[in-house]
């Protein structure tokens, strides 16, 4: 398929669907000569270890090695600062079948932000980790909350490798401080959380898949199970007039403007 076949904006149904859930997969939307350009790049970065990179030591989440000293401690799980790594991703983001669809769900000016997500994402079997359930905005300052993320599959993303779980409408929901743990995670131990996570829905992808979803819209995924690394690319957009705070890790480093 190339980037000509591919249609060019969501349907009306589309929009109301994201509105409704927080979340909307769109099946082969990135054409197969970026999933493998992408791919490259991020073979050649996870041997090299260049450039910026976030190891699953640092967060010491359940399943992660202890430090990085230990086994298994230098075990990648983001290449930070993606947009900088290769041409390939600012102009697949350039492209109307993205760039379109962010216009109707954030506005007519789409501004990509450099501080959050801008990564690609590794989970690799044995040393991955476990997320638990959370907003992406946690930590974000921004005027509103009024955030979209893009996930795209370079590979396939099942119940085994850890894809991403959703909490549809959750978005639309605000969750009371109570009901979150110190790191604001939701709680899994509370009995008024149960009935949000009977709702959740797996997303289980194929390369080329993308998930657009609020930043508002509770997430986690589980540790890689499987024997092969999964590999994300992740970005997170905003409108114009939805600034970061300044002063903040959200204004620390300069930002796209898109459109």
């Amino acid at each position: 398929m190339n980037a000509e076949d591919i249609s060019p904006s969501f349907s009306d149904e589309e929009v109301a669907s994201f509105r409704r859930d927080g979340y909307l997969i769109v099946r082969q939307l990135i054409p197969p000569s970026f999933i493998s350009t992408m791919k490259r790049v991020t073979q050649r970065d996870l041997l090299s270890h260049e450039g910026d990179v976030e190891y699953e030591a640092d967060l010491n989440y359940p399943g992660a090695p202890e430090s990085r000293e230990s086994d298994g401690g230098r075990t990648i799980r983001r290449l930070r600062q993606a947009i900088s790594r290769d041409p390939v991703f600012c102009l697949m983001l350039k492209q109307p079948f993205i760039l379109n669809r962010l216009q109707q769900l954030v506005g007519r000016h789409v501004v990509m932000p450099l501080a959050h997500h801008n990564c690609i994402m590794t989970k690799q079997p044995k040393f991955s980790s476990d997320t638990g359930w959370h907003q992406d905005t946690r930590y974000w300052s921004f005027q509103t909350p009024e955030l979209v993320n893009v996930w795209i599959a370079l590979g396939p993303e099942t119940q085994q490798n850890g894809c991403l779980r959703v909490l549809p409408g959750t978005h639309l929901e605000p969750a009371p401080r109570e009901r979150l743990d110190e790191a604001l995670f939701l709680r899994t131990d509370l009995p008024e959380n149960r009935p949000l996570f009977e709702k959740s829905v797996p997303v289980e992808l194929e390369p080329g898949d993308v998930l657009f979803f609020h930043a508002l819209c509770f997430h986690s995924a589980t540790r890689n199970y499987s024997t092969e690394t999964k590999h994300s690319v992740v970005f997170t957009f905003r409108s114009l007039d939805n600034p970061p705070k300044p002063n903040t890790r959200s204004s620390a480093l300069p930002e796209l403007l898109l459109s």
